[in-house]
């Protein structure tokens, strides 16, 4: 007739758990970025920055 005991404690914590590795793993997957990509978008906007600075009027010291 019945199925089996359950520990109630036992059942809500896994539950917990699942639901934060669910939030984790969407987290990730929308902010993750890997070594590699993080170091490609600092060099592109090293770049632009020097592609900015080399477009000045006028340099920095006589602004």
């Amino acid at each position: 007739m019945t199925g089996g005991v359950v520990n109630l404690r036992q059942a809500r914590k896994a539950r917990e758990r699942a639901a934060k590795k669910a939030e984790a793993d969407e987290n990730a997957a929308r902010f993750g970025r890997t070594k590699g990509q993080k170091a490609r978008e600092e060099r592109d906007a090293a770049r632009g920055r020097a592609a900015l600075d080399g477009h000045k009027r006028t340099p920095d010291d006589e602004a």
